[in-house]
């Protein structure tokens, strides 16, 4: 009996003993990571988080797992605060690893996804740009001719490991593009179309109106007239390293393929991530008989079908926003006159002399 005793009272000190380094919090008060690769076993999982101070005997996580026969995610874990072997079990399982958001909205260029990256601390924007410039086989099928990974990057907010390379940022967001291209039945004269839809993008912001601009576009391609299009400028000025905040003469007047004023036809590959909507309008521009278009007060654009009304429209529109009264252009292949633009000041921004 006093054999039985003793056995009986080791029992529950072990019990006891379990118990308390199975539910008492226990674990770092500051920030501490701890990452598990693919394949690893829970043997090697439990010795990871007694090394860093997580749990405090991989013997009892071991035990538990034993016991929940749960399968185990790998990926970086985040630890704060104390927890509980089963709260960071359950963590495991879930696999509920650290990841930073990263998001790209409708409109952002190269520049600006990098700028974010950089913000996000996934490295430098300097790294980044140099992978698009460098990563172009991703989308070699896509456009053959693309000198960087513009406009394919898709405007959605990611979630990435601390370690994630510049290139498998961009990989994300290809396959992302891709994914949304083929559900819009993107499949054909996917250069020409994306690089429509980056200047429907940057240059309205009403998604009912996006298919009458693209329409827009279309007719002065057909008849040979210049864009003469804000964005493209202000993107010749950024390849450049030459933009100033806001829109020059000498910028209308730089000899860029990209400067749309000067050259006739699209620029040579997207300005932007054009977004679902405007990939919709490039893919099915509105047939109207419009060749320009102005803000007015609301913001919202106003069309018209010659220069003569465009001209008064974009009076309207200066006059609204508190701008000086300009004359008119001369005519429609003036192409070095801003207010032969198809939308004028698009971009909000006042040019500069």
């Amino acid at each position: 009996m006093k054999v039985l005793g003793v056995l009986i009272l080791i029992l529950l000190l072990v019990a006891a003993a379990g118990a308390y380094l199975l539910l008492t919090p226990f674990g770092p008060s500051t920030e501490t990571f701890v990452d598990i690769p693919p394949g690893t076993g829970v043997r090697g999982i439990a010795g990871s988080l007694e090394r860093a101070g997580v749990v405090r005997s991989r013997y009892v996580f071991e035990a538990w797992h034993t016991y929940q026969h749960g399968t185990l995610k790998a990926g970086e874990y985040r630890f704060d605060h104390p927890a509980t072997v089963r709260e960071i079990y359950d963590r495991m399982a879930r696999g509920d690893v650290y990841t930073i958001s990263v998001t790209v909205p409708e409109g952002y260029n190269l520049f600006d996804i990098a700028t974010t990256v950089q913000h996000a601390g996934l490295g430098t924007a300097d790294a980044f740009l140099a992978a698009a410039r460098a990563n172009t086989a991703l989308i070699s099928d896509l456009s053959p001719d693309a000198k960087s990974l513009e406009g394919y990057l898709f405007p959605e907010t990611y979630k990435f490991s601390r370690h994630a390379t510049s290139e498998q940022m961009q990989a994300a967001m290809v396959k992302r593009f891709r994914r949304e291209a083929t559900s819009l039945g993107l499949t054909t004269d996917v250069a020409r179309t994306v690089t429509m839809a980056s200047l429907v993008e940057k240059e309205v912001r009403v998604d009912t109106e996006r298919p009458l601009v693209a329409g827009v576009f279309v007719n002065r391609l057909a008849k040979g007239i210049p864009l003469a299009t804000d964005p493209t400028v202000i993107y010749a000025a950024l390849l450049d390293n030459r933009w100033r905040g806001t829109i020059y003469r000498s910028d209308l007047d730089y000899d860029s393929p990209y400067n749309t004023y000067r050259h006739t036809g699209l620029p040579p590959g997207p300005i932007a991530s054009p977004g679902v909507a405007a990939l919709k309008a490039a893919m099915h521009p509105a047939e109207t008989d419009y060749l320009y278009f102005v803000a007015d007060a609301a913001g919202h654009s106003v069309f018209s079908n010659d220069l003569k009304e465009h001209a008064e429209q974009v009076q309207a529109y200066r006059r609204a926003s508190g701008e000086a009264p300009a004359a008119p252009a001369p005519s429609q292949t003036e192409s070095k006159s801003p207010k032969h633009a198809v939308r004028g000041s698009a971009s909000g921004r006042k040019r500069q002399k």
